[in-house]
This record gives C-alpha cells, structure tokens and sequence, in this order.
C-alpha cells in the first residue's frame, strides 16, 4: 500500500499539488475527472520532476453527468465522458478509474428503479469494456444517502458487478460514506475482498485520518488481510464554520483563488467547502500522512 491524494478538494497548478504531496510523503495523486485540465505529455513531465505517479482518475459527477437520467442522450455524453477519463488514466499509466454512477447531489429519482438499474449497469459495462481495452480497471464508489439515493453500500456494488458482468469492475472503499451506511464498518470492507479497486482516506466526519474517530490500525490490518496493495488516497474535505464559533470560516479560505472554473467551485460548495488556503490544506494533508504513513510501512 502506499499513501496517494485526490487533487479535487483544492483546484490549482498541478505542480502545487505535487510539489506538496512528495514533500509530505505521498507517492501518488488521484486526478480529478477533468480531461482538458490535464494534457498528458506535460502531466507525465510533472510527475517524473516529483518522483510521484499517478495512481487512479476520479469521475467528477456535477451538472448533467448521469448514468440514470432519463435522456439517453445525457446518459451517452456521461458514457463518454467516463471513457475520455479511462483515456487519461491509460495515458498517464494510472491502474484504476474510479466511478460515481450518478450526479452528485441528486436525491430523488426520475424513473422507475428498473429502468435506472438498467441504465446504469448498461453504461457501467461500456465504459469497463472500454478500460478493459486499455488494461484499466474501474471503481465504483458508493456515496452516502444525503449525496446519492442509488449505490449507497457495499452489497449494491456488488450487485452491480454480477449484473455488468465484467471481470475489471471493482469496488471504491470511502470509510467516511460506509461509516454512515454500513453497520459494521469493518465488516463491510472484509465483503469487498479481492474486488476493492481503491481506497479513500476520509474519517467520520470527513476531515484528515486521525481527527476523528475511526480506527485506523484495525482498517489498515483489515485491508492487509484482504491483500489490497494498491493506493490510500487522501480525500478530507472540511466544512465551513459560519457561525460565531469560528474554527473553519474564511480565514480558512484562499483570498485570491486560482482561476476555478464554475462547475467546480459550486461542486466544491456543494460540499459545504470551497477553495482552501494552501497552508490549512498543506495541514491536512501533513496529519494524514502522519496517521497512515506509520501503519503501511
């Protein structure tokens, strides 16, 4: 196993990212599903400068990327977005795409959970025939109830992958969403065994491993016992303080953002976040590396 980090939670210059994350110990990034932000030659340059690689892509799922909508054409272009994503990961060597299957934020279902259902293993068996193509495997990550009302749980997952019916569909591992929705937190990452793809390192309540209470030696063994070997990818994410208590508010925030294009701020904000000072982020990412780093090595 080795420590990774999502480069969603704080848009900017991707030397930023990398320059911090191999100082803190990090070894690899997981590239948020934006293709025109990253073109692959110069990617590949960056990530040789820091001795890092890159280990997975993850879908960005906001506006209208939506493997159940009822448009089939909003469902094609979400198709070949996922597939543009496979593309990257192929381009940069990365091992895993890891996929939401609908729009983050959607609560409320528009069809009938039969035809969703069909929608969705549908488009999740081309775009893994298509990574397939290209010796990529994909992810697919439950959320947790109040992000999604479809694919909240292990099993669901795993229903997934009987119906799809392709041999490199596997599981995304989010022990902050699984801490909501499974009973049994460590049980429900046992069930994954041999099928968990990717792992992300968020605690309860979604801050930086060891700010919470999550019990992070006995995931770390579980994981080991399983034989997962691939990335622990950082994905804290905290919520702004607006009220007179303080502890995260705009001081937190960064004064003079770099140019973060609409879709992704209000994604950001959305998750009752947005664009992070680099020295409060470069603090979450340091107390990961210091609550993980000891147990991988």
């Amino acid at each position: 196993m080795h420590l990774s980090t999502h480069t969603w939670m704080r848009p900017e210059p991707l030397e930023v990212t990398l320059r911090r994350a191999s100082s803190l110990g990090y070894t690899s990034i997981e590239l948020a599903g934006e293709p025109t932000r990253y073109h692959i030659g110069e990617t590949q340059v960056l990530l040789k400068k820091y001795d890092m690689s890159c280990w997975a892509v993850v879908t960005i799922m906001y506006g209208s990327r939506d493997l159940a909508a009822v448009d089939p054409a909003q469902r094609e272009a979400t198709v070949g977005y996922m597939k543009s994503l496979v593309d990257l990961a192929a381009g940069l060597g990365a091992e895993v795409v890891t996929l939401v299957p609908c729009t983050v934020g959607k609560l409320q279902p528009k069809a009938s959970p039969h035809d969703e259902w069909k929608w969705v293993v549908q488009g999740v068996r081309e775009v893994a025939l298509h990574a397939a193509e290209k010796k990529v495997r994909v992810a697919i990550e439950p959320l947790n109830r109040f992000e999604t009302y479809l694919i909240t749980n292990v099993s669901q997952v795993l229903r997934l992958i009987d119906d799809a019916k392709v041999p490199n569909l596997g599981i995304a591992f989010d022990p902050f969403h699984m801490n909501i929705e499974e009973p049994d937190l460590i049980a429900a990452l046992r069930k994954c065994g041999d099928k968990l793809f990717d792992f992300h390192l968020g605690e309860n309540n979604r801050l930086s491993p060891g700010d919470g209470n999550l019990d992070w030696p006995l995931i770390v063994q579980t994981l080991r016992e399983i034989g997962y070997k691939g990335g622990l990818a950082f994905e804290a994410m905290p919520p702004i303080d607006r009220t007179p208590n303080g502890g995260f508010g705009s001081e937190q925030m960064e004064a003079e953002p770099w140019e973060v294009d609409e879709g992704t701020l209000q994604f950001l904000k959305d998750h009752a976040s947005g664009v992070l000072r680099d020295d409060f982020y470069t603090k979450l990412l340091a107390r990961s590396a210091e609550t993980i780093l000891p147990l991988i090595k």
